[in-house]
């Protein structure tokens, strides 16, 4: 009863938690027995080397796993304290709360305009002055409203890298989700788009939990608050990101922040 009171206490006193939570795809176990809670308006980031279990842990926030066929989840994810995994949760609402933004620019074949109402339009937000409005508001906190704005019914797939993977973060943002969930949003920017991608993630953090998978470990130490290191499916080590960097308290996470494997 003790033991229960304190994981109801954790998960309340965080955006996001897990307590305990391993993953499997059939007989294969992905990620073993994981327990963390994520601070609101925090910048978090998980590091680690392929295959680690990273992206699959972010997914477990959305259920995006719930897609994949044979997938079985035990222990349990909160947002806001309440059980993501609960019978009867509406999980397309949920999902509308946390949004996604993925490592590829995808943005869909439409205006720019359309692209970031897409979320608006298939709730029946009907209300053009909402409709305007809603994309102003997203496109400046994506820092790219001031070059499309004379543009915006023109085909997203006519921006660049860069700027299309800003339109996604303005499409994600655009429904008012309190979580964002970047899967190496900038891993295929180049270092001009990625330090714009960085910017705007530092930006966002007043206003949603942001929680990134990187590989760069520079990225990780530039802008997260905290950073989670996970290998072969097991988080390691869970601290602030300059105390992981600087002094980390387990071997296999020195190992890996200086290049030892990985």
């Amino acid at each position: 009863m003790v033991q229960k009171s304190q994981d109801i206490a954790v998960a309340t006193a965080n955006k996001l938690s897990a307590n305990r939570l391993s993953l499997y795809y059939g007989e294969k176990q992905a990620l073993r027995d994981i327990t963390m809670g994520i601070q609101a308006n925090t910048i978090t980031a998980f590091i680690g080397p392929s295959g680690c279990g990273k992206s699959t842990f972010l997914r477990c926030f959305n259920r995006m796993n719930d897609l994949i066929p044979n997938v079985r989840i035990d222990g349990q994810v909160t947002l806001d304290g309440k059980d993501i995994y609960r019978k009867k949760l509406d999980v397309y609402e949920h999902r509308k709360n946390i949004g996604m933004v993925f490592q590829k620019p995808n943005p869909f074949p439409k205006s720019i305009y359309d692209n970031v109402v897409f979320g608006l339009d298939i709730n029946g937000e009907r209300s053009r002055s909402v409709l305007d409005q809603t994309v102003e508001d997203a496109l400046t906190k994506a820092a790219l409203w001031d070059e499309v704005k004379d543009n915006l019914h023109k085909s997203a797939l006519a921006l660049s890298g860069g700027q299309q993977q800003r339109l996604c973060i303005a499409r994600a943002i655009a429904v008012k989700p309190s979580v964002l969930l970047m899967d190496e949003p900038a891993s295929a920017l180049d270092p001009i788009s990625t330090a714009k991608i960085e910017e705007l993630i530092i930006s966002l953090k007043d206003s949603f939990t942001i929680v990134i998978v990187t590989h760069n470990m520079q990225q990780a130490a530039r802008i997260s608050d905290k950073t989670a290191f996970f290998y072969l499916g097991e988080l390691i080590e869970y601290t602030d990101t300059g105390t992981l960097f600087t002094n980390p308290q387990r071997e296999a996470t020195e190992n890996y922040i200086t290049g030892r494997y990985g």
